[in-house]
């Protein structure tokens, strides 16, 4: 349980070995506050400081609450339960960003935003702040996938100096524990509608004599992969919607004959591969469908309207049904088939007319084992457990669900 606020601004500085640069920030914020003459604090989450950093931060009237869990998303969930302010801007404790120039923050927090991101393009990047990979790749490439996933309206995705109405926030249940947090709080906060506005900030480069703490490739891939696991549409739903697709109307095509587009034959052969294709797209959906259950479940991702609307109508064993009824289907296709063999004495048969019938026929078995048996998963995924067992979401888990529903 969380202390209701008793200020008004919470400035929050996660701080793991920052004795260089923590003094110049916390003197930099404790001057805004003043100047300001805003009710507020300076909170210093510590991940485990051994060289005197939580020494300079209370001699210098900052409060340090100190976080167990390593990391950087623990430092600053730890730091956001602790904060006494109604409002949070967090920001890193190395000097690169300007806690003396806070205002565009705080207007929009008093003027109802949610999250304020900074955007450190449109403020100004100072020449060796930013490295190159990060300036002109990382960050254009992951805020540009963000922004086609999530759509948040904002250009800076990673941005470090970010404030937000601290209930709000405390509302999403954020979870992760190292470098993703600066994207899961975005993410989140478009998944939950919340009011997202950018203001420019700057960023010069750091104080510190020391290598950063931010590893570029291996930090890049995590949001990446955050990015992606977090929204299953991209990741797999279209993806495999569009093999399924061709496969699907390539084999069928393929059934009738061969087909010649200018001077390339495609035949059973490309038949093959096109099922091939089919299997994989469909798996693929599947994975999508089981993504979004799991997340919805365990408190990750909200239930959309579509995708509660689908599931309130297809139940587990209708999916069972339906995995059996397209089972039965590529079996009955293959019975018929060695039937036919049969009537010919179980000789030789023409190659290409055989597999033209086989591959429909091993196409249902396959597809209709699938949906049985990610039916089955679905249902255990969907098992309800005690009140409290896992967190809630923004909305209530959906009941138990069949495959067949499609992700929202």
């Amino acid at each position: 349980m969380t202390a209701a606020p008793s200020c008004e601004l919470t400035i929050l500085m996660p701080c793991l070995n920052e004795a260089e640069t923590l003094e110049t920030c916390i003197r930099k914020a404790l001057g805004y506050l003043e100047r300001a003459g805003i009710d507020g604090e300076v909170l210093i989450a510590d991940n485990g400081s051994t060289d005197g950093s939580q020494a300079i931060a209370t001699g210098l009237g900052a409060r340090v609450v100190d976080i167990p869990e390593k990391g950087y998303g623990a430092a600053l969930i730890g730091g956001i339960e602790a904060a006494a302010g109604r409002f949070v801007i967090m920001g890193d404790a190395d000097d690169s960003y300007d806690f003396s120039s806070l205002d565009p923050f705080v207007e929009e927090l008093r003027g109802g935003a949610q999250l304020v991101m900074g955007n450190r393009f449109r403020g100004g990047i100072e020449p060796g702040a930013m490295p190159p990979l990060h300036k002109y790749l990382g960050n254009p490439v992951l805020s540009g996938i963000g922004a086609l996933f999530f759509k948040p309206g904002v250009r800076d995705f990673h941005c470090g100096l970010r404030g937000f109405d601290r209930a709000a926030v405390l509302g999403l249940g954020l979870r992760t524990s190292g470098m993703e947090f600066a994207s899961e709080m975005v993410v989140k906060a478009c998944l939950a509608r919340l009011r997202i506005v950018e203001v420019p900030t700057t960023l010069k480069k750091d104080g510190r004599s020391r290598p950063p703490h931010l590893r570029s490739w291996h930090d890049g891939w995590r949001h990446l992969r955050f990015l992606l696991v977090f929204s299953p549409k991209w990741l797999f739903f279209y993806p495999g919607v569009v093999m399924l697709g061709l496969g699907v109307v390539a084999s069928v095509v393929l059934l009738f004959g061969p087909v010649e587009i200018g001077s390339v034959g495609f035949d059973v052969s490309t038949m093959i591969y096109a099922t091939a294709a089919a299997v994989l797209g469909y798996q693929a959906v599947l994975f999508s469908i089981l993504t979004k259950v799991y997340a919805e479940h365990e408190g990750f991702l909200p239930a959309g309207p579509r995708f509660r609307m689908i599931t309130d109508r297809l139940t587990i064993e209708r999916g069972l049904l339906a995995g059996i009824g397209i089972f039965l289907v590529g079996l009955v296709v293959a019975v018929l088939q060695v039937v036919r063999w049969g009537d010919v004495g179980f000789g030789e048969l023409d190659a290409r007319a055989a597999v033209r019938v086989a591959v429909p026929a091993a196409l249902g078995l396959m597809l209709g084992f699938q949906t049985m048996m990610s039916s089955m998963v679905v249902g255990i995924l969907t098992i309800p457990t005690r009140g409290g067992t896992n967190p809630a979401a923004p909305e209530t888990a959906a009941p138990q669900t069949a495959v067949a529903a499609l992700a929202s």
